[in-house]
């Protein structure tokens, strides 16, 4: 490896947000030392970064961080991110800081920070640097930058992809907790795959855009780097919501699952191009080997609407859009530009309005015959790259490469997907092998939660840092969700029962099965069709068996619509201290039911009449 792409000697090197927190509840007032520190380790040499914070930037965002916990009377747990140091690819704004697109010509300073890094910061996070890309964020790459092309962190002859290259490689080499990129074709996902990380693709319009400078706006998304899973997870939510500055922002509509369904059905392309590479499509059989060990039911599906559209973003005419994007300093100042990124936006003035429109058109079919082909599927796998390439190669063929790079990629904001990219092996040669989980938009959390149980599963280490994922790491929760209500189920709702359907229509999941606390007495009502139990909190109660589930919020209503009396839904305490919506009954349906609370739960009660029956 070389000097650019050296090892930090931070004692914070590869430290995930567990361990970030871990450190500041047993050093709260370490915040100035340790975040010094984690600067001074950054070396100047490294063209991974364009810009590291100097000591007054660190100081005034420190100075804020500290008001911030002032006003939470000096606890930092209402500061899920507090004094963890993230970097920021370089065409994103940090106030006061230049922001230069990897374009010296192009560069300003910001005047506020970008709503993301607000956001961030708001939640404790410091920035610590800006990092490389490919210019304008226009390729796949990572070499397409005058402050030089970024190296792969497992070796230095190959390509770091991009556009989100130094964002990678920085939090590859664990020189960060997270870092942000931003995706449009593949940018946050296909560099994760070349540097063995997460890559986290959000749902266009969860992470607002304002303060971004765009490539193409229809389809761009700020996209997270993390070493877990969980850190992605954590860091999109701390990061998203919507933004009515952002005239792309969206409300998420709280429609989708919050995990993936016990035994998923995962999409497969029937046809399956590497262009050569021999070990790339080894390490994906065997990937898929993997999932299919693990209980995923693998389907082959026709892929060519996908591979039709992923054509479009740069063979058609949205390429126009990267064209007015970055117009001012393309009729004035083309020269400024690398020659690679000048030719492709010069490629937007050969089309017209008239082709934009056909296009537009031609999207929203392709797009409506992905979104059928993935209906009755958790999520699409496919490589996150078919192959990878030298630094060499990439002179040779700088467009061909790329576009190679991209088709596994480049249909997913066109089709308005979410996306995770997974590390899956390392290769005989020794680079890095992954796997992108493809779902509709706003099942970013579904994904996640698969994405936790793969990454736990590997045992692969954590980016280039020779960590191992640990179980402190894999054990860390999931951000608590808001687009859920937890529901404890108790009689004809649980699994294999009846009604349990109208949760299974309503995209629930099942999280666990548990008991509510000693304080419950369970009937047998009367005259119900199907049998259903009714809960009642009293004296004398015992502990009953429930099941949790997460209904999609939006979805609730309707649920507790179809609930009929004497039946509610009302707050329960469960063993453990936790409340949670579940199933109550009214009062003055128990002198006619019957006392079941011995039997500990409903499905105790069924069998011992079935026993009956068949005694």
């Amino acid at each position: 490896m070389n000097d650019s792409l050296s090892s930090a000697t931070s004692p914070f090197h590869a430290f995930t947000l567990r361990d970030w927190q871990q450190h500041y509840r047993t050093a709260p007032d370490s915040l100035r030392t340790t975040l010094s520190m984690v600067l001074g380790s950054l070396s100047s040499t490294d063209n991974a970064w364009i810009y590291r914070a100097t000591a007054k930037q660190l100081e005034d965002q420190i100075t804020h961080l500290e008001s911030l916990r002032q006003k939470a009377e000096g606890s930092i747990s209402a500061l899920p991110l507090f004094g963890v140091p993230f970097a920021v690819k370089d065409n994103i704004d940090i106030a006061g800081w230049p922001t230069s697109a990897a374009c010296p010509e192009f560069t300003y300073t910001a005047e506020a920070d970008a709503t993301v890094v607000a956001n961030l910061k708001a939640k404790g996070a410091i920035v610590i640097g800006k990092t490389n890309l490919d210019q304008f964020a226009t390729g796949l790459v990572g070499t397409r930058s005058p402050f030089g092309a970024v190296r792969n962190t497992f070796n230095p002859d190959y390509v770091s992809g991009g556009s989100s290259s130094g964002s990678a490689s920085v939090l590859a080499r664990g020189l960060v907790a997270f870092s942000l990129g931003t995706d449009t074709a593949g940018s946050g996902r296909v560099p994760a795959g070349f540097n063995n990380i997460v890559g986290l693709k959000p749902t266009k319009g969860w992470l607002s855009n304002k303060g971004v400078v765009p490539a193409c706006r229809l389809n761009d998304s700020v996209s997270i780097f993390a070493l877990t899973v969980t850190d992605a997870q954590t860091v999109a939510h701390a990061a998203g919501g919507y933004d009515a500055a952002d005239a792309y922002s969206r409300q998420n509509p709280r429609t989708a699952p919050a995990a993936m369904s016990v035994h998923p059905r995962f999409a497969v392309p029937d046809s399956l191009e590497f262009f050569g590479d021999a070990l790339a499509e080894f390490e994906f059989d065997q990937a898929l080997e993997r999932l299919t060990g693990s209980g995923v039911t693998l389907v082959p599906i026709d892929f060519t609407p996908f591979r039709e559209l992923a054509g479009q973003l740069y063979y058609g005419a949205w390429v126009a859009e990267r064209t007015v994007a970055v117009s001012e300093i393309f009729e004035q100042k083309p020269e400024a530009m690398d020659p690679v990124v000048r030719g492709i936006v010069a490629n937007g003035l050969n089309y017209s309005a008239c082709d934009a429109w056909r296009a537009e058109y031609l999207r929203a079919e392709l797009a409506r015959k992905i979104s059928q082909a993935l209906e009755g599927f958790d999520a699409l796998v496919v490589p996150t790259s078919p192959t990878i390439r030298t630094l060499n190669e990439m002179v040779q063929e700088p467009v061909l490469y790329n576009s190679q790079f991209g088709i596994y990629t480049n249909f997913t904001n066109l089709a308005d997907l979410s996306a995770l990219a997974l590390p899956a092996s390392l290769r005989a040669d020794g680079l890095p092998a992954g796997i992108t989980l493809i779902a509709p938009a706003w099942h970013d959390d579904a994904l996640a939660s698969f994405g936790r149980q793969w990454q736990r599963s590997l045992g692969l280490p954590l980016g280039a840092t020779g960590r191992e994922l640990s179980a402190s790491t894999w054990m860390t929760d999931a951000p608590v969700s808001t687009g859920h209500v937890r529901v404890a189920v108790v009689g004809a709702h649980l699994t294999g029962m009846p009604l349990n359907v109208q949760l299974i229509q309503r995209k629930a999941v099942r999280v666990e099965q548990t008991t509510t606390a000693a304080a419950y007495k369970l009937y047998a009502l009367a005259n119900t069709t199907p049998p259903k139990p009714g809960l009642v909190r009293a004296e004398g109660g015992s502990a009953i068996i429930v099941e949790l589930w997460d209904i999609p919020l939006a979805r609730f209503g309707e649920f507790v619509a179809e609930i009929p009396a004497p039946l509610g839904i009302g707050s329960l305490e469960l063993a453990d201290g936790r409340t949670v919506k579940g199933f109550i009954c009214e009062p003055w349906a128990i002198p006619d039911a019957t006392d079941i609370t011995h039997f500990g739960g409903w499905r105790s009660y069924i069998s011992h009449l079935a026993a009956l029956k068949n005694a």
